[in-house]
C-alpha cells in the first residue's frame, strides 16, 4: 500500500501559489456569438430581471452603450422611476461633501475650488483665465460703477477674496515647483 504524500497546500508559508493549484477551472466564455474571450461582465437581459449575459470586456462596453434603462417605459413611467431613483439616492448625493475627492485634478484645495466656483471657471484654470474672470466680474460690480448699491459691494468683497485666494495659491505654487 502505497503511503499517502502530504499536500503543500496546508500551514503556512504556502509552498505553492494561491492560484496555482491542479484541478480544473469553469471559465465562461463571453455569451456574444462566435467570442471566444473569458466572459466575466454580467449584464442583465431585460430590466429587473436577474437573469445575466455574460460578456467579455469588449462586447460589455458595447452592450452597454446602447442600453436604455427606461426602454419599454411611456413618459409618466419614466418621470415617476427616475423620481423614484432620484429619492433613494439623495442620502449619497447629501453626504457627497465626505468624500475624499472632489472635482477636479486634486491639486487645489475646497477654498480655491469655491473660488473657482464663484468667478466660473474650471478646476484647470490658469492664473491668466482666473485675473481675466476676475477683472470681467470685478468691472460689473464695482463700489466706483454702482455707488450705494451694497449687493454689489458685498459681491465685488467676494470676488477680491476669491482672487486673492487662487493668487496666493498661484504664488505657492510657484515657490514650491
Amino acid at each position: 500500500m502505497a503511503k499517502a504524500r502530504r499536500s503543500n497546500d496546508w500551514g503556512f508559508p504556502r509552498w505553492r501559489g494561491y492560484g496555482s493549484s491542479r484541478e480544473a477551472t469553469n471559465v465562461r466564455l463571453c455569451d456574444r456569438h462566435g467570442c471566444e474571450e473569458k466572459g466575466d461582465c454580467p449584464a442583465p437581459k431585460a430590466p429587473n430581471s436577474p437573469d445575466r449575459w455574460y460578456f467579455c470586456q469588449k462586447h460589455a462596453a458595447e452592450y452597454n452603450s446602447k442600453w436604455d434603462y427606461f426602454e419599454g417605459l411611456d413618459k409618466a413611467e419614466k418621470e415617476a422611476r427616475a423620481k423614484s431613483e432620484r429619492q433613494e439616492s439623495a442620502g449619497y448625493a447629501e453626504a457627497s461633501h465626505y468624500g475624499w475627492t472632489g472635482s477636479g485634478d486634486g491639486s487645489r484645495s475646497a477654498d480655491e475650488m469655491r473660488a473657482l466656483d464663484l468667478l466660473e471657471l474650471e478646476a484647470d484654470a490658469d492664473h491668466a483665465a482666473v485675473k481675466k474672470a476676475y477683472r470681467e466680474k470685478a468691472k460689473l460690480v464695482h463700489p466706483d460703477v454702482k455707488p450705494g448699491d451694497k449687493e454689489a459691494a458685498a459681491e465685488f468683497q467676494k470676488l477680491q477674496v476669491a482672487y486673492e485666494v487662487l493668487k496666493i495659491a498661484e504664488v505657492r505654487r510657484e515657490w514650491k515647483g
